[in-house]
């Protein structure tokens, strides 16, 4: 079963998706990576339809059915009837001619199984005094019962599926044949590996589509009529209903489509709250013609169902019906390895997640669970990891976040493109002598501060780093980083108050200033007092001078 859905490990991007869209939780997350349980999936496909990476994948058996097509024995292939709505407008004549150029000795209709199966049904019921008989056409209800409500599996139809009761046909017609059956369904290449030596190979309508690209083969757009293929109809919801003969008295029939919905009826089932009746479930809501790989995004119920209506007969096809016990299949429970935690234990991977009180569990359903108690389930059984619980990751983030933002000593100011408050902690507020964050939340920034700067940072792309700037109406210096976030478009400013710096500086200048001017006075006095003494000085020598001078002549007269 691990075989028939993958998973590619680099495509998963942790959305839990998969998880979601789950109907019975098959998955484990582990390592940042989604894992199929290949004992608990039921092969729905749910998980490869919704994956928006592509990371689940079908295992293709192209080559197989190559290495088929090579041998001696005949190839025939046995096409599901929802082939009608993946390819429009393509009869089984013009299916028959394409599929015979790649190679196929031959092309026929799984609805001839259809018709086997849905006239044992009918037998069944006349016949067998069954209370409650459901269909087992669908191998993924199947493989729910079998998994989840082993209590119901009295009431499983223990009947081939058209596709083994028709694969069975063709091998007793052609007993050297191999088969190969051709559809919308992944679940079909777990049941033909478990039942082994009816058919030999599936391929999915996708796998078939790409096979006939590579080959260049185009398919003729032409619709063949034929009367007797009243069971056609098997591919839509009710379809099985519509073919059965209903005869058997005092049943109630019905149809019920959607995996959840199955499994609702099945616990009134379980329960004995349904009796004489016969159910025919799908998997698939809507039936095969919304199966998982209809080339897997091809979902119109509408328009495939008229396309099917259309294409049906109103005859059964002419097919000898076989002995009942030749339609025999045996369904027998499978064991779930999973272990159920105790309350205690539960209680305690609840606290892991910082659910303490009962309000604390959201049931928010974005880890993928329906409800926390479901996720720590999980968690016990090593599906799922506390981590992939959003809100408490996001309380986490937002609580060391916060406590950051509270703690800083720097204001911070966040702002979206529009210059709208958006956050604003203690520091600011205590900067602006603002008393509540309330009071400023969603205003426009202009009523706390000049917007120029948050302007000029928008404008430029680049930001603004640590510009000084005096903040007149509230005496304040501060100096500003301004980082536009342009993933997140939010303008984040850090305000840090340097008042107190400021404050020093202008003082040590005045201190400077008055310093030189002391200094100023002291050297013009001290060159007053120079010149002054140096003009005595120049007076006296100069009086010396005439005196010597006068001397000299008064010798030199001598």
């Amino acid at each position: 079963m691990q075989t028939c859905l993958t998973l590619k490990k680099s495509n998963c991007k942790n959305c839990y998706k998969c998880i979601r869209n789950c109907p019975v939780k098959s998955i484990r997350f582990s390592g940042n990576q989604a894992h199929i349980i290949g004992n608990e999936c039921i092969l729905c496909g749910h998980c490869f339809v919704v994956c928006p990476q592509n990371a689940k994948q079908i295992v293709d058996s192209t080559e197989i059915v190559k290495v088929m097509l090579q041998g001696e024995e005949p190839v025939i292939a046995s096409l599901a009837p929802s082939f009608i709505a993946n390819y429009e407008g393509v009869g089984i004549d013009a299916m028959r001619e394409a599929l015979k150029k790649l190679g196929f000795a031959d092309v026929e209709e799984t609805a001839i199984g259809a018709t086997i199966v849905k006239s044992e049904y009918d037998r069944m019921l006349r016949e067998d005094n069954r209370d409650v008989l459901i269909s087992s056409c669908c191998h993924s209800v199947n493989l729910l019962i079998q998994k989840y409500y082993p209590g119901v599996l009295h009431c499983l139809a223990d009947v081939l599926s058209p596709m083994l009761a028709h694969c069975q046909d063709i091998k007793r017609r052609i007993p050297h044949a191999k088969t190969v059956f051709i559809g919308p369904c992944v679940a079909k290449k777990d049941e033909a590996d478990h039942y082994k030596g009816l058919t030999d190979a599936v391929l999915t309508f996708e796998e078939l589509t790409n096979w006939l690209s590579r080959e260049g083969i185009e398919l003729r757009r032409e619709t063949d009529q034929e009367p007797e293929s009243l069971a056609r109809f098997f591919p839509v919801t009710g379809g099985v209903l519509k073919t059965m003969k209903k005869n058997a008295p005092g049943y109630t029939y019905l149809a019920i489509d959607g995996v959840e919905n199955c499994i609702e009826a099945l616990k009134d089932i379980e329960s004995g709250k349904i009796h004489h009746c016969f159910i025919e479930m799908n998997a698939c809501a809507g039936g095969c013609i919304s199966g998982p790989v209809m080339e897997k995004y091809h979902k119109n119920p509408v328009k495939d169902y008229i396309a099917v209506a259309q294409y049906a007969g109103t005859k059964d096809f002419d097919v000898p019906q076989p002995d009942f016990m030749r339609l025999r299949k045996s369904f027998s429970p499978i064991e779930l390895e999973s272990r159920m935690p105790s309350e205690t234990e539960i209680q305690s991977i609840l606290r892991q997640m910082g659910k303490f009180r009962p309000s604390q569990e959201l049931n928010c359903g974005s880890c993928g669970y329906n409800t926390c108690r479901e996720k720590a389930i999980a968690i016990y059984q090593g599906k799922a990891e506390a981590s992939m619980c959003l809100p408490y990751l996001k309380d986490k983030a937002e609580s060391f976040s916060d406590s950051i933002v509270r703690n800083t000593p720097n204001g911070l100011i966040v702002l979206n493109e529009d210059l709208e408050v958006q956050q604003i902690n203690a520091a600011a507020r205590k900067i602006m002598n603002i008393r509540s964050a309330n009071d400023v939340l969603g205003e426009p920034v202009v009523r706390i501060l000049d917007p120029l700067i948050f302007m000029n940072a928008l404008e430029s792309r680049l930001g603004i780093i640590e510009q000084r700037q005096y903040l007149v109406e509230y005496k304040r210096y501060v100096e500003q980083t301004v980082i536009h976030d342009k993933e997140s478009r939010l303008l984040i400013c850090i305000m840090r108050d340097v008042t107190s710096e400021e404050r020093e500086r202008e003082k040590k200048e005045n201190i400077s200033r008055q310093t030189i001017e002391v200094a100023d006075k002291v050297v013009d006095k001290q060159m007053r007092i120079v010149q002054e003494i140096a003009s005595l000085l120049g007076e006296t020598a100069a009086e010396t001078k005439i005196a010597l001078s006068k001397l000299k002549e008064s010798i030199s007269n001598e």
